[in-house]
């Protein structure tokens, strides 16, 4: 019997034993049978909207080799991505996890602390040390720097387990970067005259799978393109050819988007006709899908809902196809199917045992995949606490046909039917409140297990007192400093109840030092004020809460109640960075007496929160700091005071009470 002969039936041997429910079939890295595991090649679009597909309604792009794909195997209706933008997802396909769980949940940018920890055993580590030749062609987008050594560089792809590391960045991704020379790859020869990036990892996909069969090694391929990621770009005749096409121009018909897509889907065909010529096309299970939904700048997701960096359909459903070779084609399943759930998948398809003490997330459908039924599917959470246009902080439940969306800076929820109304048209929460409160509780639930975002800073969810003044007799405890470039305190003065800072005449910024180091976490840090400048400031009306070393060094958030603004500040060793979070400009109002707002420290982030008077919290964002002081270190931590401030250009401005409370 041929090699090929022995590895389809393997497959169809997995098939039928309804692999995916813990069977135990698994083989080590030595084992000689380890030649009849699975190929698996997994084919990586970024901001693809579902609708661009022609097996999904499109006919204006050209997509026959991915059409093809979804009538040999498995079209899903309800493929969903773990978050609405790429790292986050990328970080989900390779771990298993919820994004939030593996605290990657926003995409990464070309500074910060976040990467891909080496403490989860990966997808590609768990195939490489079960035999698989594994490669990335293309897009990580899961380090934390762009500067030294690339195999040295935290979260880096071969340090989670591929063995071959293809034409993926070195510099940061930006704006897209297409035709050779690539400014994000400095370093790669280009292997034709006028290359497009897109054809050479087409090439690179050809070439890694052909020298992975002439090494009779099974392989997993990860090819991840940056196609088609704005700034779009594709060969000039190829645009021509779609700009000259019907309706060329018009919503949905984007003609370079198009091309780019065509691009893609030849290299699909390139990746079909090898492994049939290779006589391996019966031995290698296929996945293809979008990192997030499109980009609502150049791509439009209708009918679905809201798009790339929102919670709604448009942002996280996205065109998903599978072939396993043991499967019935055709099938179109809805089903709903994650990306948290390849890990289980794709393990359990190749035979090999799971991660030991590793939680996945996922469910396996790799029974589903080679022709048996549905894993019974539990319910999909989605966490995205960040203000990028045209998203903003919200989570989400999906349970069977339902789905409730929380909006994190109010707390106001919808709930849709996604059965009867994939679109979200129509908000039932008014209707079924009984849905709303059980799928509130299972959200509740999910938000305390992944351990995310810090509770609202009540006395109820930090009951414990660290710290309290509330300014009966003056500054007791407290060192007044004044940080450039005011350099100025105004005149401070605390008595019965009552802490003022006045400008007296030129801009000021009193920064209160509490004596109290900041050595427990998490922890409220909550400035109450009484009455603003307001009319009186011309433009600094602020208050201030957080962590205070001395002048030169501290991280706190504000609100600016004049111009009704909120950002954060961080200060270190003089060099001042910070963020305003533009989309609440004007939006927000924080009136006295007791308004208040809150600081909560959590690991190494930072969460801002405020409170009207007689109101309730609301969220506003996390900064994450780490890259500044890795607060959850508690050596670092503890070289910080907990402490506050406030900043005004004219008048005076009271505050009446300074807590810290800890849970």
């Amino acid at each position: 019997m041929s090699s090929a002969m022995d590895r389809r039936a393997v497959l169809r041997g997995l098939g039928a034993a309804g692999i995916g429910a813990g069977t135990g079939w698994a083989l080590g890295p030595g084992d000689a049978a380890a030649a009849t595991r699975p190929n698996i090649v997994v084919v990586l679009i970024d901001d693809l909207a579902r609708r661009e597909l022609g097996c999904y309604g499109n006919t204006f792009n050209e997509t026959p080799h991915m059409d093809r794909l979804a009538a040999d195997g498995v079209r899903f209706t309800a493929g969903y991505t773990a978050a609405p933008v790429c790292s986050p997802t990328r970080a989900s396909i390779m771990t298993g996890q919820y994004p939030a769980r593996v605290g990657i949940t926003e995409f990464l940018g070309p500074s910060g602390d976040d990467f891909l920890p080496t403490s989860h055993r990966t997808l590609p580590e768990t195939l490489r040390d079960a035999g698989y030749r594994t490669g990335l062609i293309g897009k990580w987008h899961l380090s934390e720097t762009y500067t030294g050594p690339v195999t040295s560089r935290p979260g880096n792809p071969w340090s989670h387990g591929f063995t071959d590391v293809i034409a993926s960045e070195q510099q940061y991704i930006a704006g897209g970067d297409y035709f050779h020379p690539y400014f994000m790859l400095p370093d790669l020869p280009a292997r034709k005259p006028d290359e497009y990036l897109v054809d050479r990892l087409n090439l690179e996909a050809v070439d890694f799978i052909t020298g992975s069969h002439q090494q009779g090694t099974p392989f997993f391929l990860y090819l991840a393109h940056y196609a088609t990621h704005a700034t779009l770009a594709a060969p000039q005749a190829l645009v021509d050819k779609y700009a000259a096409k019907t309706g060329s121009g018009q919503p949905g018909r984007n003609p370079v988007l198009a091309a780019m897509l065509e691009v893609i889907d030849d290299g699909v065909g390139a990746i079909r006709a090898t492994l049939t010529q290779l006589g391996i096309a019966g031995d290698t299970v296929i996945v293809l899908l979008s990192d997030n939904g499109g980009d609502s700048a150049v791509a439009t997701n209708a009918p679905l809902r809201g798009s790339k960096a929102t919670l709604y359909e448009g942002g996280v459903r996205v065109p998903m196809i599978t072939y396993h070779p043991a499967g019935a084609p055709g099938r179109v399943v809805d089903t709903p199917f994650s990306t948290v759930d390849f890990m289980p998948t794709l393990l359990d398809v190749a035979g090999v045992a799971r991660p030991a003490g590793q939680q996945l997330d996922g469910a396996s459908f790799a029974g589903l995949l080679s022709g048996g039924a549905a894993p019974a599917r539990e319910d999909l959470f989605w966490v995205y606490p960040h203000w990028h246009p045209p998203g903003a902080p919200t989570a989400s439940v999906r349970s069977g046909r339902h789905k409730l969306l929380r909006y994190l800076h109010d707390g106001r929820e919808e709930l849709f039917d996604l059965v009867a109304d994939p679109g979200e048209a129509t908000d039932l929460a008014a209707s079924q409140p009984a849905r709303v409160q059980a799928l509130h509780a299972a959200l509740d639930a999910h938000l305390r297990d992944v351990d995310l975002l810090p509770p609202l800073p009540t006395p109820e969810n930090y009951p414990t007192v660290v710290l309290e003044q509330e300014f009966d007799a003056g500054l007791g405890g407290f060192t007044v400093l004044a940080p450039a470039p005011e350099s100025r305190a105004g005149t401070v003065q605390a008595a019965g109840g009552v802490l003022t800072v006045a400008a007296g005449g030129a801009p000021a910024f009193a920064l209160l030092r509490s004596t109290v180091a900041a050595t427990v976490s998490p922890v409220a840090v909550i400035a109450s004020q009484r009455s603003y400048a307001n009319a009186a400031a011309t433009g600094q009306d602020t208050l201030f809460a957080g962590l205070v070393k001395d002048a030169q060094n501290y991280l706190l958030v504000w609100y600016n109640h004049k111009l009704k603004r909120t950002g954060w500040d961080v200060r270190i060793a003089g060099t001042l960075t910070g963020q305003r979070v533009t989309q609440l400009d004007a939006t927000i109002n924080y009136p006295g007496p007791n308004a208040r707002l809150a600081c909560v420290l959590h690991r190494d982030e930072l969460s801002a929160y405020a409170v009207a008077a007689g109101g309730a919290w609301q969220y506003l964002f996390t900064a994450d700091v780490g890259r500044f002081a890795r607060l959850d270190d508690p050596a670092v931590r503890a070289q910080y005071r907990y402490g506050f401030g406030i900043r005004v250009d004219g008048g005076t401005f009271t505050a009446e009470r300074f807590a810290v409370r800890r849970r």
